[in-house]
């Protein structure tokens, strides 16, 4: 294979699912155990202040694919509650799976196709529309819905659905291999985007190998993560956490972890036996952060009502390496999101000019360099649900409602955990005023009108089409785990 020889390096970008930013042993918990994002970490950069677009999923991987804000792409909520984990799988198509959501809109992979890659989508997708080939992906493997059995798995193959009977994360890794294993006559590079339904419900024992599950369940005492008594914020409803909830729970989301923890090990192991380790940028993400009891909650942002900002809802993993080119062993502090990462991936590859216009992100390519940020990077970053919006700077953070509210302020700097809101306290209405400023030039600069968040009905239920169709949302009901 003539990779070594290559101006441009490979690239693969690992998408993990509801993976809070604290569920790795290189973040500091020291029980779910992650020796391959440990490796990842000691062989690169683990940003420790990365943050989604939106604290649910198919706005957050749609934000990663484009680079554009949700209120610029108008994939607002997850869509539907697309699943395929009932005994008898998906029992019928939901309006969303015949809607190509990011149909002639510029993408990474389209961008990298222009750009002499060969690429791979394998895993969820959660975007619509999966028969076909999307975004510009070469090979086409997606795992078209939502959530699905860890055994029992649907994939896309030559245009048809397909169940595989193996282990999930086993069988994405098995087809992401057969890509890579393809291209060892290749001269161009290869960009694959390997989309892991890990570590997404269900976590009961049936779903997961059981030596594992056996050993989380008795042999882990979860002290990682708050118990239940952890009270839930004022202002919010969420379905009650109990011990028993708790302890199942986690004992399957630690397995998940822990088993594409080691497929990921999988793809590093294989890059080292082809020495392409130090010519492919391997980068590892989450699409938004999740709860596990943080806040008396177990969910990302729609786990709440209203919809919530916290940061254990909207920090996601990410960790980049590429041994003798970008830094190793560290940790970078820096505020970045999930409409950095098109911008950074073309600065990186030397074709910053590609990046479409209106992008709101910046890059910090420089960083994988070992250069400071540009000066011109935002101080904030931004975050959105429908009419729920938040400006975060490392100090601050004010998540606005609109119209009415509840609004939030918290001391980040002093109060990391959130549990002080100070918007009706006396003293911060400068402060308040700022930000608010802030959050509103930002957005304004950046929304498409077509597609704003701002007045549209999200409300965390699900999105069953286009914005602007009729009935586009589902309508919030009274609380039930449906998640």
């Amino acid at each position: 294979m003539a990779s070594h020889q290559q101006k441009k390096p490979n690239v693969i970008f690992i998408l993990s699912d509801d993976q809070g930013a604290w569920a790795m042993g290189c973040a500091g918990n020291d029980e779910v155990r992650t020796p391959n994002l440990d490796r990842l970490a000691h062989q690169g950069i683990r940003f420790d202040n990365f943050f989604c677009t939106s604290p649910v999923c198919s706005p957050a991987r749609a934000s990663i694919l484009t680079g554009r804000i949700p209120s610029q792409h108008g994939v607002h909520d997850a869509l539907m509650w697309q699943s395929n984990t009932s005994k008898g799988g998906l029992k019928q198509k939901v309006p969303a799976d015949t809607i190509d959501f990011l149909g002639g809109m510029p993408s990474y992979p389209n961008l990298l196709s222009e750009l002499g890659y060969d690429t791979c989508f394998v895993g969820k997708w959660h975007l619509g529309d999966s028969i076909e080939p999307k975004c510009g992906f070469d090979r086409w493997n997606p795992m078209p819905y939502g959530g699905t059995n860890y055994y029992n798995v649907p994939i896309v193959e030559d245009g048809c659905l397909q169940n595989h009977k193996s282990y999930a994360s086993e069988i994405f890794t098995n087809k992401a291999l057969k890509f890579l294993e393809d291209q060892e006559e290749e001269e161009r590079p290869f960009g694959l985007s390997l989309h892991y339904t890990a570590p997404h419900a269900p976590w009961g024992r049936e779903h997961h190998p059981l030596t594992l599950w056996d050993d989380y369940h008795h042999n882990c005492a979860f002290n990682s993560v708050p118990d239940v008594n952890e009270p839930l914020p004022a202002g919010f409803n969420a379905k009650p956490v109990t011990a028993a909830r708790r302890k199942k729970t986690l004992t399957g989301y630690f397995t998940a972890i822990e088993e594409m923890d080691c497929q990921i090990g999988r793809l590093l192991d294989w890059l080292e036996k082809k020495n392409l380790r130090s010519n492919t940028l391997v980068v590892f993400m989450g699409d938004n952060g999740m709860n596990m009891c943080h806040h008396g909650v177990i969910g990302k942002g729609n786990a709440t009502w209203p919809q919530n900002m916290f940061d254990s809802s909207v920090k996601v993993p990410c960790l980049m390496s590429r041994p003798g080119h970008v830094p190793e062993n560290e940790v970078n502090a820096d505020l970045l999101s999930q409409y950095d990462w098109l911008p950074t991936l073309m600065e990186y590859i030397g074709a910053a000019d590609h990046t479409p216009d209106g992008s709101p992100g910046c890059s910090f390519a420089s960083l994988l360099s070992g250069e400071p940020l540009k000066k011109h990077h935002s101080i904030y970053v931004f975050d959105e649900y429908g009419p729920v919006r938040m400006i975060r700077s490392r100090e601050w953070k004010l998540v606005w409602r609109y119209p009415g509210g509840p609004h939030e302020l918290y001391n980040i700097a002093t109060d990391p955990d959130e549990k002080f809101n100070l918007f009706n306290t006396p003293g911060y209405a400068d402060r308040i005023n700022s930000l608010r400023d802030e959050l509103e030039e930002w957005f304004s600069r950046n929304v498409d009108p077509e597609m704003d968040g701002l007045s549209l009905p999200v409300t965390g239920r699900g999105q069953l089409n286009r914005v602007g169709k009729p009935d586009a949302f589902a309508y919030r009901f009274p609380w039930v785990d449906e998640r």
